[in-house]
């Protein structure tokens, strides 16, 4: 096999030429310049409501959080008025001028927020000509306030960058103001006192993002995270019930092979279509359990070892019951029905359902009371495992579990096509309740 690399020439003249990493990074910051800046700058982009699920907000009225909603709505409101009455206290016949260019900037922020930005901007040097620069230069008094707001407010409903280069632009106004255009007699120069104030209000800004931006990222990996668990924890459990259920079809089909070889030798002078016949369900059962083996084995774990004894079944449960009360647990069993030998797959699940709920009240519930009720009716098996709640919550701690219980319970259930509840009862307690099917004809086989 040839493997044949193209290499791209760079075309002759000066885009053959490399680029400096200043120049690359010069070029990178003109791009975002352009792009957050000055890209759809008038975009209309009106501000959301605030949330209200908070944990302080829910404590108020119904009424109230509504109204709570448009809280930064206000906010902005009123730091615009408050700029508004800035700008026109003693300002005489120009308070018609300076009040709106303090004004609408802010306002602003709420629907186009660069758009703002570059309002505020450009209201600045009109404000210089209908104000005077004794009271500053080159930002009045409400020009500052309007400008530092719009920056907060502007740089809280984009991003960090976004922020830096409106700072940026502020500066080269401020540098541009007074050394080209800066007039020969002011009382003091803004323009630090601007860029050091607005950069520690825009730094604590961007740390709020960082901030909000981790704990959202923290919040994503923990949901990929409980839904990963919760997978997994449902595959452990196929896992488990294949491997047990793999045990017991293996079994049955062992003793299929083996009745069909034996079962020639039992008739005296059998017909070879019998002979054939028999031999023929020998070999379909030796394939399948083979094909079982391959296929489901591979559900087996490298350190898995298959049991030597048999898989338990309800006429177990008396052992399981009696393990239980010698570790403090009051368990009563009750059994309704004619009891009756069920399919293995059916007894088995059960089995594991009544041991996994009883394991469930030991480590939720310790010291209550339980009950195992057993209904044997004609389409099936009904359980239901109930038990009291703990006497003594206080002195008595839960234990901490992998809380796979109710999951494999439910796949045990899901795979017999049977039904399931798990709820807490009125008096504190927890119930399990679950019907299994049973067909006439699997009661036969069984």
């Amino acid at each position: 096999m040839t493997e044949t690399t193209h290499m791209q020439t760079p075309p002759p003249g000066d885009g053959a030429k490399p680029r400096s990493p200043e120049y690359r990074l010069a070029a990178n910051a003109l791009r975002g310049l352009r792009q957050d800046l000055f890209h759809d700058a008038f975009a209309y982009r009106p501000l959301r409501r605030m949330r209200v699920d908070g944990p302080l907000l829910r404590l108020l009225p119904g009424r109230l959080r509504e109204y709570a909603a448009w809280t930064p709505h206000a906010v902005i409101g009123a730091a615009a008025l408050l700029t508004l009455v800035m700008a026109t206290v003693d300002a005489d016949d120009a308070a018609v001028v300076l009040g709106p260019l303090a004004l609408f900037p802010i306002l602003l922020t709420m629907l186009r927020p660069i758009g703002a930005f570059w309002l505020s901007m450009a209201a600045t040097p009109v404000s210089q000509v209908f104000g005077s620069s004794l009271d500053g230069y080159p930002w009045l008094p409400a020009s500052f306030a309007c400008h530092v707001t719009v920056l907060t407010v502007v740089a809280v409903r984009t991003r960090p960058r976004t922020a830096a280069y409106m700072w940026a632009v502020t500066a080269a106004y401020g540098f541009v103001a007074d050394v080209v255009f800066g007039p020969s007699y002011y009382y003091g120069d803004d323009t630090a006192p601007m860029l050091v104030f607005s950069a520690l209000v825009l730094l604590v800004v961007a740390v709020w993002h960082t901030r909000r931006e981790a704990r959202q990222e923290v919040t994503a990996q923990q949901t990929v995270t409980a839904q990963e668990r919760s997978r997994r924890t449902l595959l452990e459990e196929r896992t488990t019930i294949a491997r047990e259920l793999h045990d017991v079809v293996a079994h049955h089909m062992s003793v299929v092979a083996i009745q069909a070889e034996a079962a020639p030798y039992r008739v005296e002078n059998p017909p070879p279509e019998l002979e054939r016949a028999f031999a023929t369900i020998r070999e379909n059962a030796v394939a399948a359990l083979t094909e079982l083996r391959r296929v489901l084995g591979v559900v087996r774990a490298e350190d898995y070892e298959a049991p030597d004894a048999p898989q338990p079944t309800l006429a177990d449960l008396d052992v399981l019951l009696a393990n239980v009360r010698d570790t403090g647990l009051s368990v009563e069993k009750t059994v309704t029905g004619a009891v009756r030998e069920l399919p293995q797959g059916v007894e088995l699940s059960a089995y594991r359902i009544v041991q996994e709920a009883l394991s469930n009240t030991l480590r939720h519930a310790p010291g209550a009371s339980a009950r195992v009720e057993i209904g044997y009716v004609l389409g099936g098996l009904g359980l239901r495992i109930v038990n009291d709640p703990p006497p003594a919550k206080a002195l008595l701690k839960p234990s901490p579990g992998a809380g796979h219980g109710i999951t494999g319970m439910r796949e045990r259930v899901s795979m017999l096509n049977g039904e399931m509840t798990a709820v807490p009862t009125d008096d504190g307690g927890y119930e399990v309740t679950v019907f299994l099917p049973v067909s006439l004809a699997s009661e036969g086989e069984a």
